[in-house]
């Protein structure tokens, strides 16, 4: 089993030596917050992830731990 959505997080944060207060400023969110993501208290807004994925420049199927390759359903 691969690392959770906040486990990404903060590894992605310790990666450039930043603390959560930092990466909070950097993408408009709390310390608290961070930290609550990062703990899995606390699921994250579309908004929050996209905030992310600019910031770390990964994709939201990376971060939420989506399989490679989906296919689209046919109509």
């Amino acid at each position: 089993m691969g690392l959770t959505l906040g486990e990404k997080i903060k590894a992605f944060r310790e990666d450039l030596d930043m603390n959560q207060t930092t990466l909070g400023k950097m993408v408009n969110m709390t310390q608290r917050k961070i930290s609550y993501i990062e703990c899995g208290k606390y699921e994250p807004s579309i908004e929050d992830i996209k905030a992310f994925c600019s910031f770390f420049n990964v994709s939201a199927d990376y971060l939420l731990g989506l399989k490679k390759g989906l296919d689209y359903p046919e109509r």
